[in-house]
Formats: structure tokens, C-alpha cells, sequence
């Protein structure tokens, strides 16, 4: 089995975004420094994360790091990413969870498609796109 899981980078916000996405979502994500294993080229980045990983009791898997000053870092709109699945409630617990402190897009309602549907930016600039499947006529 093949599993695509997102990655996200951060310019020093990638334990304080993964923690957020951690009271989200669930789970516990676990933490790797750049000092931990003499990653750093510069003191100050070495207690800045090199990994991060976080599972969900949903089965979900998002991970993260903090791209060092000596790399280039652009934030912008090139990734999104997508929460899908069947339970309503559930979906739009984490669609009101991720805007908190946000900016809602799209508001999470019936969608013409016949899904409830929603994006928005959670407050590290990422940008989420949120379905819950319709119910079969």
C-alpha cells in the first residue's frame, strides 16, 4: 500500500502549528531538533524542528518542518490540504477547529455537487479544503 501523507514547511512555527493541528485533529505529534542531530549550520536554528509527524486516532498523518534560514522559504497558495469523508459533524468540528484565529473562504455548507464543502486558511497561512460526501438519493 501506497500512502501520500502532506508535509508542511514552516519558517520557525513548526511546533506551534503542529500543536495546533494537534487540538484539532487529535493525536500527539512527536518532535525532532535540528540540534538533536547536528543539523544546524547556525546556534539559533537548533532547537527549531526538523521533522515532525503527527497520527490521528483517525488515521490521519500530517508532518512538518522549519526550513532554515540558508534555504528558501515562500509561503503561498500551492498547497492545499483535503479533509474528506462521511461524517458531517466530525468534519465540521475540524473545519471550525482550523478557522479558529483563520480566515473562512468558503463557509462548510451544502455544496452544489451535493456534499457539504468548505475551505478556508487556518492562521499559518494553510489552506484547507473540507468535504463531508452527501447522503445517496
Amino acid at each position: 500500500m501506497t500512502v501520500l501523507n502532506p508535509y508542511l514547511n514552516f519558517r520557525g512555527q513548526a511546533r506551534e502549528a503542529m500543536e495546533f493541528y494537534a487540538s484539532v485533529l487529535g493525536g500527539t505529534p512527536t518532535f525532532s531538533t535540528f540540534g538533536e542531530f547536528g543539523m544546524n549550520q547556525d546556534p539559533a536554528e537548533a532547537d527549531q524542528v526538523m521533522h515532525s509527524m503527527l497520527q490521528t486516532p483517525g488515521g490521519m498523518t500530517l508532518m512538518a518542518a522549519d526550513v532554515p534560514a540558508q534555504m528558501e522559504y515562500q509561503p503561498g497558495t500551492n498547497v492545499h490540504i483535503s479533509l474528506s469523508g462521511d461524517d458531517v459533524d466530525e468534519l465540521r468540528g475540524y473545519f471550525d477547529g482550523l478557522a479558529a484565529g483563520g480566515t473562512v473562504v468558503e463557509p462548510f455548507v451544502a455544496a452544489p455537487w451535493g456534499d457539504t464543502f468548505g475551505m478556508l486558511i487556518d492562521p499559518f497561512g494553510i489552506r484547507w479544503l473540507v468535504n463531508a460526501a452527501g447522503q445517496p438519493a
